[in-house]
């Protein structure tokens, strides 16, 4: 099962490097986030290929769990925040928040203690690797958990936003399909590492990623139709 896991890594980077191309030519902020959740995804999903191959060391569960557990879905949210916010400056203020609380949980991930022997199983958990209430564990409750609720919730509110306006239906399919993406990611790797059954999680590892580029590419098409649009108008 450490193919699948593999797979996710490189296609992500590959979808990072794409979206990180978009970005240098039309410097829209969504695809700056995108890029960096991207590139979470990519390194958290190569720790557990590494850590499946051959059993994991602390370092390998450190990036699987700061970069895939506490700090992708974050980036996700802020991605649809400058897509979907109507001012500017809302966006500024959740990436400036979420810059000091990504300094803040890369300092606690990294240098906490961690019990060793919990990483004997295919797909440890954060409580048993790091003590269950003890906050590196909390921080995926308090920083990923809450971001899931409002990337879904912002979906539902540009689905109220949108209707009756077709020219922004591919704005609302690509949010809609991240979050779709990131459901998947959430429940693969709820029942995957819940259960410790490999083949679930890596599997959703995978499908959740093309899923979530599937809604980037939908929405910077219409970012991108928007700009062009505009362009020939002025």
């Amino acid at each position: 099962m450490w193919v699948f896991p593999l797979s996710a890594s490189v296609v992500a980077l590959v979808f990072a490097g794409l979206l990180g191309r978009q970005f240098l030519g039309r410097h829209r902020p969504y695809q700056a986030a995108w890029t960096i959740a991207l590139l979470m995804y990519a390194a958290a999903s190569l720790a557990l290929f590494l850590g499946v191959l051959d059993g994991w060391t602390p370092t390998e569960f450190r990036v699987y769990w700061l970069f895939g557990a506490v700090l992708n879905v974050p980036y996700l949210f802020l991605g649809e925040v400058y897509l979907l916010a109507k001012r500017r400056a809302v966006a500024d203020v959740v990436a400036v928040i979420l810059v000091f609380m990504t300094a803040f949980a890369v300092a606690k991930v990294l240098n906490a203690p961690i019990h060793v022997g919990a990483l004997g199983t295919d797909l440890p958990l954060g409580k048993d690797v790091f003590g269950d209430g003890t906050l590196p564990y909390r921080l995926a409750q308090y920083l990923a958990y809450p971001s899931f609720l409002l990337l879904v919730a912002g979906c539902l509110w540009s689905a109220w936003q949108m209707r009756g306006r077709p020219e922004l239906r591919d704005r609302f399919m690509g949010t809609l399909l991240i979050a779709i993406g990131a459901t998947i990611v959430a429940i693969g790797s709820g029942i995957g590492a819940g259960l410790d059954v490999v083949p679930i999680f890596s599997i959703g590892l995978l499908a959740g990623i093309a899923v979530m580029f599937w809604g980037f590419l939908r929405a910077s098409r219409t970012a991108s139709a928007r700009l062009s649009s505009g362009t020939t108008s002025s």
